[in-house]
């Protein structure tokens, strides 16, 4: 079977911290994870839980220095459990960033795209 490929963006395999929490829920305290890749347009991250296809999230992703973290509203675009454990693979795409911390990805991105 061939799958057409939906993404825009390149995507760049690596990890990096995040922290995720739902969007309706403030007061919940955020989880950690680490990406296993990323693209302006979204990121992929592993969580200890299934999260419903239908949910937002608020998602912080830790840059390395010099950068900072940057903050995006996301929703979950798939979602896969992983073979012989409890965790699930999660595709996340991006709904609104800041203009600043979509630029602060775009220009880590970049550096890396450039060899």
């Amino acid at each position: 079977m061939k799958f057409n490929e939906k993404r825009k963006a390149s995507r760049f395999k690596m990890a990096m911290p995040v922290d995720y929490r739902m969007l309706r829920a403030s007061q919940e305290a955020k989880r950690k994870s680490f990406t296993s890749d990323i693209s302006i347009g979204g990121v992929r991250f592993i969580a200890d839980e299934f999260l419903a296809l239908t949910a937002r999230m608020v998602i912080d992703i830790n840059l390395p220095v010099p950068e900072r973290s940057v903050s995006a509203v996301s929703k979950i675009a798939w979602i896969r459990k992983l073979p012989d454990d409890d965790k699930y693979e999660i595709g996340n795409q991006f709904l609104e960033m800041s203009r600043d911390d979509k630029e602060r990805l775009s220009n880590y991105l970049n550096r890396l795209a450039t060899p």
